[in-house]
């Protein structure tokens, strides 16, 4: 879950949980070699629904009092969906604060806190996801799957922000995330064999060291990518497109644009990050080719 706070590390700005992922790539596993995402992927048509896992990002993390707003990425891909498949119906289980960690064993906190989901379900989010596709064979496609941000803030926590103590755990923490993201993906593959499935990477946020981020937020896409594409899954990168490179001002002005970041300290995307992820999820599916 992205935070709404900046932290500091000795003395460096880290700025919201998307920025937290530089330190998790610091040392990051040798071997993980860049994969073309839609390798071996199966191209298959829009269905009767789209199933949209994950954390905040995907979930939107805007309300009206109790009330969450369906303005965020899902519902945005979901307009161009529907103009393949009027009928197309979306199943949104994304929660804030989810980690790899609680979407396979449960502890969603927006079902901890009593607060309400785009769409309500029991347990662990994963299972509720198998659940879905086991209820309704062959009906579901796409899958997009948006998840690390809450693993990478669980690190730091636990360090209570010393580089000191986060550096030597780099190396678990991403073995970590890699193997559940790969078991959660491996999991819905399964049940889903034809279906589209759509992982989308992160971006840097670490305002007044992009020089020192990038290079490591490229890094931990990679290892993403990689995974994703084992399991036969596509990959949407929003990293050019929220860091554009080349040009410090205006990488900054995308970040402040296309977050909240500048304007409410909230690292979420803002409406035109939405609008932007949408439209890198549509580019990865495939789906274009669809399109008249």
């Amino acid at each position: 879950m992205a935070s709404r706070s900046a932290h500091k590390v000795r003395g460096r700005r880290i700025v919201g949980a998307a920025g937290v992922v530089l330190l998790l790539a610091v040392v990051s596993p040798a071997g993980s070699a860049a994969a073309d995402p839609s390798s071996g992927a199966q191209f298959n048509p829009p269905k009767a629904y789209y199933l949209a896992l994950g954390d905040s990002i995907p979930h939107g993390n805007m309300w009206v009092g109790a009330v969450p707003l369906k303005k965020s990425y899902p519902y945005l891909f979901a307009e161009r969906l529907r103009q393949m498949r009027p009928d197309l119906s979306v199943v949104n289980y994304a929660c804030s604060g989810e980690s790899s960690v609680t979407l396979i064993a449960g502890g969603c906190p927006l079902q901890i806190l009593g607060l309400p989901l785009q769409d309500p379900f029991d347990g662990p989010q994963l299972d509720a996801a198998i659940s879905f596709l086991r209820g309704h064979p062959g009906q579901v496609s796409p899958i997009t799957l948006t998840i690390g941000s809450g693993d990478l803030r669980a690190l730091l926590i636990a360090c209570n922000h010393d580089f000191d103590c986060i550096l030597p755990r780099v190396p678990a923490a991403i073995a970590a995330f890699s193997g559940n993201l790969s078991f959660v993906l491996g999991r819905v593959r399964a049940e889903a064999p034809d279906a589209e499935i759509i992982v989308t990477g992160m971006w840097s946020t670490f305002i007044g060291d992009f020089d020192t981020a990038d290079p490591l937020i490229i890094g931990v896409n990679t290892e993403i990518a990689a995974v994703a594409a084992r399991h036969r899954a596509r990959f949407a990168n929003p990293f050019p497109v929220f860091n554009p490179q080349g040009n410090p001002d205006a990488e900054l002005a995308a970040i402040c644009a296309l977050t909240r970041l500048c304007s409410e300290g909230d690292s979420h995307p803002s409406d035109a990050g939405h609008a932007a992820l949408a439209e890198l999820v549509f580019g990865a599916s495939g789906y274009e080719r669809l399109t008249p």
